[in-house]
């Protein structure tokens, strides 16, 4: 309940042995958009897909316009560690970038658990240079969002492959007096170019993983695929534990960790921030990459 202590044992990747913090069991409101200013670009992060999400990056937006002399140059949308959320809130930020057109599709056995959702004219940055910055913890709404833009070749993806959490799940009631409900997966998520996110991910066009002083390089994030009972890929007559162990490999896993450095009050530097923050500084460079990715897409 709310105002009792509670203990915790907390594990830190640089700090050995584990260390007990006490805690008062409150309601913490913590905002799902942060923004600011970097250089002549803009930097926004989405911890999550909640109620308020469209208004807060329709906020943080203008805001950078209005610190930016001249309005932001690009933006760098930042996804990771963003485990979803609601599907309107995904849609609604993946159509704030895009000039209309398909956004992502949903389809289950019966015809009523196919839909489709589109985008509405009008794209908030004008066009503008966009990376978004995904990992294995963007996982569902993350996933949705930066699917739409790589597919729609709207913005580059950097980082790691993400979670992989491309189903969808129905809630039904209970009847005959009982109280509860049954969690149905019902559907598969699709790219607008009818990719599946399920059990595969959605693969970066720069593939960055990074490593910090004292953490193990050989440990991995555990991604949708590996939790038992998970559904298949799509077309897997496997389980989809298997699927990657047979040739579905993350590139990241065979390119070389950036070894990322530490701050003089000992926070982490983010190597993948600054990389595309120079990315967006080389406008020939980006619409380079821009383009060869939407090759290899097309491939």
């Amino acid at each position: 309940p709310k105002g009792t202590k509670v203990e915790i044992s907390v594990v830190r990747d640089r700090e050995k042995p584990p260390f007990d913090v006490s805690l008062v069991r409150d309601i913490v409101n913590v905002p799902s958009v942060v923004s600011r200013a970097e250089g002549n670009f803009g930097y926004i992060r989405i911890s999550s897909f909640s109620e308020q999400t469209e208004d807060g990056l329709l906020k943080a937006l203008k805001e950078l316009d209005k610190e930016i002399p001249g309005g932001a140059k690009g933006l760098v949308l930042d996804l990771r560690s963003n485990p979803g959320g609601l599907l309107d809130q995904a849609v609604a930020v993946s159509d704030a970038f895009l000039d209309g057109g398909e956004i992502v599709s949903t389809r289950g056995r019966r015809p009523k658990d196919t839909l489709r959702e589109m985008g509405t004219p009008g794209d908030r940055l004008n066009g503008k240079p966009m990376i978004v910055l995904i990992n294995g913890g963007s996982a569902s709404a993350s996933e949705i969002v930066a699917g739409a833009l790589q597919d729609r070749n709207r913005a580059l993806l950097l980082g790691t492959k993400s979670f992989g959490k491309g189903s969808v799940q129905t809630v039904i009631p209970l009847q005959n007096g009982l109280q509860g409900a049954l969690r149905l997966t019902t559907a598969r998520y699709y790219t607008p170019s009818g990719r599946s996110i399920q059990a595969l991910g959605i693969e970066p066009d720069v593939a960055m993983p990074v490593i910090y002083p004292g953490q193990d390089e050989a440990a991995q994030r555990p991604k949708e695929k590996d939790l038992p009972g998970a559904l298949a890929a799509e077309g897997a007559p496997k389980p989809a534990t298997e699927i990657e162990a047979e040739g579905e490999t993350d590139p990241a896993s065979i390119v070389e960790p950036v070894k990322c450095g530490l701050k003089e009050d000992g926070a982490p530097i983010d190597c993948q921030l600054n990389r595309a923050l120079e990315i967006l500084a080389d406008s020939a460079g980006y619409r380079r990459a821009l383009a060869d990715a939407s090759a290899a897409h097309s491939e």
